[in-house]
Protein backbone atom coordinates (compact mmCIF):
# COMPACT_ATOMS: atom_id res chain seq x y z
CA UNK A 1 0.00 0.00 0.00
CA UNK A 2 1.19 3.52 -0.73
CA UNK A 3 0.40 6.67 1.21
CA UNK A 4 -0.20 8.63 -1.99
CA UNK A 5 -3.82 9.47 -2.80
CA UNK A 6 -5.25 11.28 -5.81
CA UNK A 7 -8.29 13.33 -4.87
CA UNK A 8 -10.96 15.41 -6.57
CA UNK A 9 -9.58 18.79 -7.54
CA UNK A 10 -11.96 21.68 -8.31
CA UNK A 11 -9.01 23.83 -9.42
CA UNK A 12 -8.55 21.70 -12.54
CA UNK A 13 -10.74 23.45 -15.10
CA UNK A 14 -11.11 23.36 -18.86
CA UNK A 15 -12.63 25.86 -21.25
CA UNK A 16 -15.77 24.40 -22.86
CA UNK A 17 -18.58 25.61 -25.10
CA UNK A 18 -21.56 27.15 -23.29
CA UNK A 19 -24.91 26.36 -24.94
CA UNK A 20 -28.08 28.39 -24.41
CA UNK A 21 -30.45 26.06 -26.22
CA UNK A 22 -31.51 24.01 -23.18
CA UNK A 23 -32.96 27.16 -21.62
CA UNK A 24 -34.92 28.13 -24.73
CA UNK A 25 -36.28 24.88 -26.11
CA UNK A 26 -39.00 26.44 -28.25
CA UNK A 27 -36.63 28.82 -30.05
CA UNK A 28 -33.04 27.84 -29.15
CA UNK A 29 -31.48 30.17 -31.73
CA UNK A 30 -33.36 33.30 -30.69
CA UNK A 31 -31.74 33.65 -27.28
CA UNK A 32 -28.27 33.12 -28.74
CA UNK A 33 -28.95 35.69 -31.47
CA UNK A 34 -30.19 38.19 -28.91
CA UNK A 35 -26.96 37.72 -26.92
CA UNK A 36 -24.87 38.39 -30.04
CA UNK A 37 -26.97 41.48 -30.84
CA UNK A 38 -26.41 42.84 -27.32
CA UNK A 39 -22.64 42.44 -27.69
CA UNK A 40 -22.68 44.06 -31.13
CA UNK A 41 -24.53 47.06 -29.66
CA UNK A 42 -21.58 47.84 -27.37
CA UNK A 43 -19.35 50.70 -28.42
CA UNK A 44 -15.73 49.97 -29.35
CA UNK A 45 -14.60 51.38 -26.02
CA UNK A 46 -17.10 49.27 -24.09
CA UNK A 47 -16.04 46.19 -26.07
CA UNK A 48 -12.37 46.71 -25.21
CA UNK A 49 -13.21 47.36 -21.55
CA UNK A 50 -15.38 44.26 -21.18
CA UNK A 51 -12.87 42.05 -22.99
CA UNK A 52 -10.07 43.32 -20.76
CA UNK A 53 -12.12 42.15 -17.76
CA UNK A 54 -12.46 38.69 -19.30
CA UNK A 55 -8.72 38.42 -19.91
CA UNK A 56 -7.92 39.62 -16.40
CA UNK A 57 -10.12 36.90 -14.88
CA UNK A 58 -9.46 33.96 -17.19
CA UNK A 59 -6.43 34.25 -19.50
CA UNK A 60 -3.94 32.83 -16.99
CA UNK A 61 -6.25 29.93 -16.12
CA UNK A 62 -6.37 28.32 -19.57
CA UNK A 63 -4.22 27.21 -22.47
CA UNK A 64 -4.39 29.40 -25.62
CA UNK A 65 -7.43 31.19 -24.22
CA UNK A 66 -7.81 33.84 -26.92
CA UNK A 67 -7.38 31.32 -29.73
CA UNK A 68 -10.18 29.26 -28.22
CA UNK A 69 -12.42 32.34 -28.00
CA UNK A 70 -11.92 32.91 -31.74
CA UNK A 71 -12.65 29.26 -32.52
CA UNK A 72 -15.84 29.41 -30.49
CA UNK A 73 -16.85 32.64 -32.27
CA UNK A 74 -16.46 30.88 -35.62
CA UNK A 75 -18.77 28.08 -34.44
CA UNK A 76 -21.38 30.61 -33.29
CA UNK A 77 -21.12 32.54 -36.55
CA UNK A 78 -21.72 29.36 -38.51
CA UNK A 79 -24.65 28.15 -36.39
CA UNK A 80 -26.45 31.52 -36.41
CA UNK A 81 -25.64 32.21 -40.08
CA UNK A 82 -24.55 35.82 -39.72
CA UNK A 83 -21.59 37.59 -41.28
CA UNK A 84 -18.64 38.80 -39.18
CA UNK A 85 -17.51 41.25 -41.85
CA UNK A 86 -16.28 44.46 -40.24
CA UNK A 87 -16.04 43.05 -36.70
CA UNK A 88 -12.82 43.72 -34.81
CA UNK A 89 -10.78 40.82 -33.42
CA UNK A 90 -11.59 42.03 -29.92
CA UNK A 91 -15.34 41.96 -30.58
CA UNK A 92 -15.10 38.46 -32.07
CA UNK A 93 -13.19 37.23 -29.03
CA UNK A 94 -15.70 38.82 -26.67
CA UNK A 95 -18.57 37.07 -28.45
CA UNK A 96 -16.64 33.81 -28.23
CA UNK A 97 -16.09 34.35 -24.50
CA UNK A 98 -19.83 34.72 -23.89
CA UNK A 99 -20.32 31.29 -25.47
CA UNK A 100 -17.68 29.57 -23.31
CA UNK A 101 -17.52 28.56 -19.67
CA UNK A 102 -15.16 26.90 -17.23
CA UNK A 103 -15.91 23.30 -16.38
CA UNK A 104 -14.43 21.56 -13.34
CA UNK A 105 -14.11 18.08 -14.79
CA UNK A 106 -12.86 16.41 -11.57
CA UNK A 107 -14.49 18.54 -8.88
CA UNK A 108 -16.74 15.74 -7.57
CA UNK A 109 -14.47 12.68 -7.75
CA UNK A 110 -11.76 10.75 -9.52
CA UNK A 111 -11.93 6.97 -9.37
CA UNK A 112 -11.73 3.56 -11.07
CA UNK A 113 -8.32 3.77 -12.78
CA UNK A 114 -6.80 1.53 -15.43
CA UNK A 115 -3.10 1.27 -16.28
CA UNK A 116 -1.13 0.07 -19.32
CA UNK A 117 2.42 0.31 -20.73
CA UNK A 118 3.02 3.62 -22.53
CA UNK A 119 3.55 3.43 -26.32
CA UNK A 120 6.88 5.24 -25.86
CA UNK A 121 9.38 3.26 -23.80
CA UNK A 122 12.48 5.04 -25.12
CA UNK A 123 15.08 5.87 -22.49
CA UNK A 124 13.44 3.71 -19.82
CA UNK A 125 15.82 1.64 -17.68
CA UNK A 126 15.68 -2.13 -17.98
CA UNK A 127 12.94 -3.62 -15.83
CA UNK A 128 11.12 -0.30 -15.52
CA UNK A 129 7.99 0.66 -17.46
CA UNK A 130 6.61 4.01 -18.53
CA UNK A 131 2.83 3.82 -18.11
CA UNK A 132 -0.43 5.52 -18.98
CA UNK A 133 -3.14 5.53 -16.32
CA UNK A 134 -6.70 6.44 -17.20
CA UNK A 135 -9.02 7.77 -14.52
CA UNK A 136 -12.74 8.36 -14.38
CA UNK A 137 -13.16 12.04 -13.58
CA UNK A 138 -16.56 13.23 -12.31
CA UNK A 139 -17.48 16.89 -12.54
CA UNK A 140 -20.44 19.26 -12.54
CA UNK A 141 -23.74 17.47 -13.15
CA UNK A 142 -22.08 14.18 -12.12
CA UNK A 143 -20.91 13.70 -15.71
CA UNK A 144 -17.97 11.33 -16.13
CA UNK A 145 -15.10 11.93 -18.52
CA UNK A 146 -11.75 10.24 -19.18
CA UNK A 147 -8.56 11.83 -17.88
CA UNK A 148 -5.00 10.52 -17.87
CA UNK A 149 -1.83 10.43 -15.79
CA UNK A 150 1.62 9.24 -16.89
CA UNK A 151 4.45 7.82 -14.82
CA UNK A 152 7.19 5.24 -14.33
CA UNK A 153 6.71 1.86 -12.63
CA UNK A 154 9.64 0.04 -11.03
CA UNK A 155 10.26 -3.74 -10.96
CA UNK A 156 9.32 -3.96 -7.27
CA UNK A 157 5.90 -2.41 -7.88
CA UNK A 158 6.77 1.10 -6.69
CA UNK A 159 6.12 4.02 -9.02
CA UNK A 160 6.32 7.76 -9.61
CA UNK A 161 3.76 9.99 -11.33
CA UNK A 162 4.72 12.73 -13.76
CA UNK A 163 3.52 16.16 -12.66
CA UNK A 164 0.56 17.77 -14.36
CA UNK A 165 0.87 21.12 -16.08
CA UNK A 166 -1.02 24.23 -15.03
CA UNK A 167 -3.62 23.87 -17.81
CA UNK A 168 -6.01 21.06 -18.66
CA UNK A 169 -7.38 20.85 -22.21
CA UNK A 170 -10.28 19.05 -23.80
CA UNK A 171 -9.62 16.62 -26.64
CA UNK A 172 -11.07 18.07 -29.84
CA UNK A 173 -13.68 16.25 -31.87
CA UNK A 174 -12.91 15.61 -35.53
CA UNK A 175 -16.65 15.56 -36.24
CA UNK A 176 -18.31 18.84 -37.08
CA UNK A 177 -21.50 18.29 -35.09
CA UNK A 178 -22.96 16.10 -32.37
CA UNK A 179 -22.97 12.65 -33.87
CA UNK A 180 -25.80 10.14 -33.96
CA UNK A 181 -25.51 7.76 -31.04
CA UNK A 182 -24.80 4.73 -33.26
CA UNK A 183 -21.83 6.27 -35.06
CA UNK A 184 -18.12 6.18 -34.29
CA UNK A 185 -16.44 9.47 -33.50
CA UNK A 186 -12.79 10.48 -33.47
CA UNK A 187 -11.02 12.99 -31.26
CA UNK A 188 -7.47 14.25 -31.03
CA UNK A 189 -5.29 15.66 -28.32
CA UNK A 190 -4.23 19.28 -28.57
CA UNK A 191 -0.78 19.19 -30.21
CA UNK A 192 0.80 21.36 -27.51
CA UNK A 193 -0.86 19.59 -24.58
CA UNK A 194 0.50 16.60 -22.69
CA UNK A 195 -1.54 13.44 -22.19
CA UNK A 196 -1.57 14.05 -18.42
CA UNK A 197 -3.37 17.34 -19.09
CA UNK A 198 -5.91 15.96 -21.57
CA UNK A 199 -9.57 15.15 -20.92
CA UNK A 200 -11.94 13.25 -23.23
CA UNK A 201 -15.54 14.38 -22.76
CA UNK A 202 -18.79 12.72 -23.93
CA UNK A 203 -19.67 13.54 -27.54
CA UNK A 204 -22.57 11.46 -28.82
CA UNK A 205 -26.13 11.30 -27.53
CA UNK A 206 -25.50 7.85 -26.07
CA UNK A 207 -22.48 9.18 -24.15
CA UNK A 208 -23.95 12.48 -22.97
CA UNK A 209 -24.22 11.59 -19.28
CA UNK A 210 -20.83 9.96 -19.00
CA UNK A 211 -17.92 7.83 -20.18
CA UNK A 212 -17.55 5.39 -17.29
CA UNK A 213 -14.91 2.91 -16.10
CA UNK A 214 -12.47 2.63 -19.01
CA UNK A 215 -10.61 -0.71 -18.95
CA UNK A 216 -7.47 -0.26 -21.05
CA UNK A 217 -5.31 -3.02 -22.50
CA UNK A 218 -2.36 -3.09 -24.87
CA UNK A 219 -3.74 -5.42 -27.54
CA UNK A 220 -1.20 -7.48 -29.48
CA UNK A 221 -2.44 -8.04 -33.04
CA UNK A 222 0.69 -10.09 -33.78
CA UNK A 223 3.92 -9.31 -35.60
CA UNK A 224 4.76 -6.36 -33.35
CA UNK A 225 1.49 -4.60 -34.14
CA UNK A 226 0.09 -3.13 -30.92
CA UNK A 227 -3.08 -1.14 -30.38
CA UNK A 228 -4.32 0.33 -27.11
CA UNK A 229 -7.98 -0.53 -26.67
CA UNK A 230 -10.32 0.23 -23.81
CA UNK A 231 -13.87 -0.88 -23.07
CA UNK A 232 -16.09 1.59 -21.23
CA UNK A 233 -19.73 2.25 -20.47
CA UNK A 234 -21.48 5.00 -22.43
CA UNK A 235 -24.36 6.34 -20.33
CA UNK A 236 -27.07 8.42 -21.97
CA UNK A 237 -28.93 9.22 -18.75
CA UNK A 238 -31.49 6.50 -19.40
CA UNK A 239 -29.58 3.62 -21.04
CA UNK A 240 -26.11 2.07 -21.07
CA UNK A 241 -23.98 0.52 -23.79
CA UNK A 242 -20.43 -0.81 -23.92
CA UNK A 243 -18.12 1.00 -26.33
CA UNK A 244 -14.47 0.87 -27.39
CA UNK A 245 -11.78 3.52 -27.19
CA UNK A 246 -9.01 2.76 -29.70
CA UNK A 247 -5.63 4.45 -30.16
CA UNK A 248 -2.10 3.68 -31.24
CA UNK A 249 -0.38 6.77 -29.88
CA UNK A 250 -2.65 8.43 -27.28
CA UNK A 251 -2.73 11.44 -29.59
CA UNK A 252 -5.76 10.49 -31.67
CA UNK A 253 -8.61 8.29 -30.49
CA UNK A 254 -11.66 6.57 -31.97
CA UNK A 255 -14.75 6.01 -29.81
CA UNK A 256 -17.04 3.38 -31.29
CA UNK A 257 -20.02 1.29 -30.17
CA UNK A 258 -19.66 -2.42 -29.51
CA UNK A 259 -22.17 -3.93 -31.89
CA UNK A 260 -24.03 -7.11 -31.04
CA UNK A 261 -25.95 -8.45 -28.09
CA UNK A 262 -22.96 -8.41 -25.70
CA UNK A 263 -22.69 -4.63 -26.01
CA UNK A 264 -25.70 -4.14 -23.76
CA UNK A 265 -23.65 -5.00 -20.68
CA UNK A 266 -21.16 -3.22 -18.42
CA UNK A 267 -17.75 -4.26 -17.18
CA UNK A 268 -16.27 -5.96 -20.24
CA UNK A 269 -12.48 -6.50 -20.36
CA UNK A 270 -10.40 -7.66 -23.34
CA UNK A 271 -7.62 -10.21 -23.17
CA UNK A 272 -4.32 -8.63 -24.36
CA UNK A 273 -4.07 -11.04 -27.30
CA UNK A 274 -6.24 -13.39 -29.30
CA UNK A 275 -6.97 -16.71 -27.66
CA UNK A 276 -7.06 -19.59 -30.15
CA UNK A 277 -7.45 -17.07 -32.96
CA UNK A 278 -10.38 -15.20 -31.43
CA UNK A 279 -10.69 -11.89 -29.59
CA UNK A 280 -11.72 -12.79 -26.06
CA UNK A 281 -13.35 -10.81 -23.26
CA UNK A 282 -14.57 -11.40 -19.75
CA UNK A 283 -17.84 -9.71 -18.86
CA UNK A 284 -20.87 -9.90 -16.60
CA UNK A 285 -23.97 -10.47 -18.71
CA UNK A 286 -26.52 -11.24 -16.06
CA UNK A 287 -25.60 -8.79 -13.31
CA UNK A 288 -24.12 -11.50 -11.08
CA UNK A 289 -21.73 -13.94 -12.77
CA UNK A 290 -18.67 -13.76 -15.03
CA UNK A 291 -18.89 -14.96 -18.62
CA UNK A 292 -16.34 -15.69 -21.35
CA UNK A 293 -17.03 -13.92 -24.64
CA UNK A 294 -15.35 -14.51 -28.01
CA UNK A 295 -15.50 -12.92 -31.45
CA UNK A 296 -13.56 -12.81 -34.69
CA UNK A 297 -14.31 -9.07 -35.01
CA UNK A 298 -13.15 -6.59 -32.37
CA UNK A 299 -16.21 -4.38 -32.88
CA UNK A 300 -18.88 -7.10 -33.22
CA UNK A 301 -19.84 -9.32 -30.29
CA UNK A 302 -22.93 -11.26 -31.33
CA UNK A 303 -22.21 -14.54 -29.59
CA UNK A 304 -23.75 -15.05 -26.19
CA UNK A 305 -21.17 -15.57 -23.49
CA UNK A 306 -20.50 -18.82 -21.67
CA UNK A 307 -20.61 -19.00 -17.88
CA UNK A 308 -17.09 -18.86 -16.43
CA UNK A 309 -17.37 -18.10 -12.70
CA UNK A 310 -20.13 -17.72 -10.15
CA UNK A 311 -19.95 -16.22 -6.65
CA UNK A 312 -18.43 -18.88 -4.41
CA UNK A 313 -17.31 -17.21 -1.17
CA UNK A 314 -19.26 -15.01 1.27
CA UNK A 315 -17.45 -11.77 0.34
CA UNK A 316 -18.77 -12.12 -3.23
CA UNK A 317 -22.20 -13.70 -2.72
CA UNK A 318 -24.13 -10.73 -4.22
CA UNK A 319 -22.12 -10.49 -7.45
CA UNK A 320 -18.68 -10.81 -9.00
CA UNK A 321 -17.07 -8.93 -11.86
CA UNK A 322 -13.73 -8.39 -13.53
CA UNK A 323 -11.32 -5.65 -12.53
CA UNK A 324 -9.52 -5.17 -15.81
CA UNK A 325 -7.95 -7.25 -18.54
CA UNK A 326 -6.35 -10.62 -17.75
CA UNK A 327 -2.57 -10.52 -17.26
CA UNK A 328 -0.33 -13.15 -18.83
CA UNK A 329 1.93 -14.93 -16.32
CA UNK A 330 3.98 -18.14 -16.44
CA UNK A 331 1.26 -19.92 -14.49
CA UNK A 332 -1.71 -18.73 -16.55
CA UNK A 333 -4.00 -15.74 -17.07
CA UNK A 334 -4.18 -13.78 -13.82
CA UNK A 335 -7.55 -12.03 -13.50
CA UNK A 336 -8.33 -9.43 -10.85
CA UNK A 337 -11.96 -9.66 -9.78
CA UNK A 338 -14.28 -7.79 -7.48
CA UNK A 339 -16.95 -9.20 -5.23
CA UNK A 340 -19.86 -7.63 -3.40
CA UNK A 341 -20.83 -9.02 -0.01
CA UNK A 342 -22.86 -8.11 3.06
CA UNK A 343 -23.73 -4.42 3.46
CA UNK A 344 -22.80 -3.98 -0.23
CA UNK A 345 -19.11 -3.96 0.66
CA UNK A 346 -16.82 -4.28 -2.36
CA UNK A 347 -13.55 -6.22 -2.24
CA UNK A 348 -10.89 -7.25 -4.76
CA UNK A 349 -10.00 -10.85 -5.44
CA UNK A 350 -8.19 -12.81 -8.14
CA UNK A 351 -8.48 -15.92 -10.25
CA UNK A 352 -6.17 -17.92 -12.51
CA UNK A 353 -7.23 -19.22 -15.95
CA UNK A 354 -5.47 -21.76 -18.11
CA UNK A 355 -3.18 -20.00 -20.59
CA UNK A 356 -4.30 -22.13 -23.55
CA UNK A 357 -7.93 -22.72 -22.60
CA UNK A 358 -9.32 -19.67 -20.82
CA UNK A 359 -12.51 -21.60 -19.99
CA UNK A 360 -10.57 -23.53 -17.36
CA UNK A 361 -10.46 -21.84 -13.94
CA UNK A 362 -7.36 -23.16 -12.21
CA UNK A 363 -7.75 -21.30 -8.94
CA UNK A 364 -9.54 -18.52 -7.05
CA UNK A 365 -8.77 -16.42 -4.00
CA UNK A 366 -10.74 -17.68 -1.01
CA UNK A 367 -10.31 -14.35 0.78
CA UNK A 368 -10.16 -10.83 -0.67
CA UNK A 369 -6.76 -9.43 -1.61
CA UNK A 370 -7.91 -5.87 -0.87
CA UNK A 371 -10.95 -4.55 0.99
CA UNK A 372 -12.27 -1.14 2.00
CA UNK A 373 -10.76 -0.55 5.43
CA UNK A 374 -10.15 2.52 7.58
CA UNK A 375 -9.77 5.64 5.37
CA UNK A 376 -10.83 3.70 2.24
CA UNK A 377 -14.36 3.23 3.62
CA UNK A 378 -15.34 6.91 3.47
CA UNK A 379 -16.54 8.53 0.26
CA UNK A 380 -19.42 9.23 -2.08
CA UNK A 381 -20.27 5.50 -2.16
CA UNK A 382 -18.82 4.05 1.06
CA UNK A 383 -17.14 0.67 1.53
CA UNK A 384 -15.96 0.31 -2.07
CA UNK A 385 -12.57 -0.52 -3.57
CA UNK A 386 -12.51 -0.97 -7.32
CA UNK A 387 -9.98 -1.06 -10.13
CA UNK A 388 -10.21 -1.25 -13.91
CA UNK A 389 -6.76 -2.74 -14.43
CA UNK A 390 -3.29 -3.44 -13.00
CA UNK A 391 0.23 -3.30 -14.45
CA UNK A 392 2.74 -6.18 -14.34
CA UNK A 393 6.27 -4.98 -13.57
CA UNK A 394 8.80 -7.72 -12.91
CA UNK A 395 7.22 -10.18 -10.50
CA UNK A 396 4.82 -7.60 -9.05
CA UNK A 397 1.54 -5.92 -9.89
CA UNK A 398 0.99 -2.20 -9.47
CA UNK A 399 -2.71 -1.82 -8.67
CA UNK A 400 -4.28 1.65 -8.74
CA UNK A 401 -7.77 1.48 -7.29
CA UNK A 402 -10.82 3.61 -6.69
CA UNK A 403 -11.69 4.49 -3.11
CA UNK A 404 -15.43 4.66 -2.38
CA UNK A 405 -16.15 6.38 -5.71
CA UNK A 406 -14.22 9.45 -4.54
CA UNK A 407 -10.44 9.11 -4.85
CA UNK A 408 -7.63 6.87 -6.11
CA UNK A 409 -5.12 4.89 -4.04
CA UNK A 410 -2.29 2.53 -5.00
CA UNK A 411 -1.28 -0.94 -3.88
CA UNK A 412 1.36 -3.43 -4.93
CA UNK A 413 1.34 -7.22 -4.74
CA UNK A 414 3.74 -9.98 -5.68
CA UNK A 415 2.37 -12.38 -8.26
CA UNK A 416 3.63 -15.35 -6.23
CA UNK A 417 1.83 -13.99 -3.19
CA UNK A 418 -1.46 -13.77 -5.10
CA UNK A 419 -1.04 -17.32 -6.40
CA UNK A 420 -0.45 -18.59 -2.86
CA UNK A 421 -3.73 -16.99 -1.74
CA UNK A 422 -5.74 -19.06 -4.20
CA UNK A 423 -7.42 -22.37 -3.66
CA UNK A 424 -6.93 -25.00 -6.34
CA UNK A 425 -9.75 -27.53 -6.14
CA UNK A 426 -8.98 -28.97 -9.55
CA UNK A 427 -10.16 -27.82 -12.93
CA UNK A 428 -13.38 -25.78 -13.06
CA UNK A 429 -13.94 -26.41 -16.77
CA UNK A 430 -17.35 -25.23 -17.93
CA UNK A 431 -18.80 -28.36 -19.47
CA UNK A 432 -20.90 -26.66 -22.14
CA UNK A 433 -18.19 -24.35 -23.60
Amino acid sequence: MFAIRLNADPSRVVLRPFHLGWQAQNAPGERAQKLVDDILALSSTQTRTEYAKVLRDFKARHWQTEKMFLERFAEVECSLSFSAKGYSETRKKLIGAYFCHEYTYSAAAIMNPSIVPHPDQSGVSEGHCRFVMSVRAVGEGHISSIAFREGIANPNGSFSLWPQGPFATSAESDNAALTDQDCSVSVHRQSDSTLSDTVIFPITEQQQNGLEDLRLVRLDHGGGDFEWVGTYTAYSGSSIRSELLRTRDFCSFVLEPIRGSAGRNKGMALFPERVNGLYTMIGRQDGKNLFLLQSDNLSEWDREGTLLMEPQFPWEFIQIGNCGSPIRTREGWLVLTHGVGAMRKYALGCALLDINDSSIVLGRSREPILTAENADRAGYVPNVVYTCGALKTGDHLLIPYGISDSAIGFATASIDGLLRMMVYPGFFKISHL
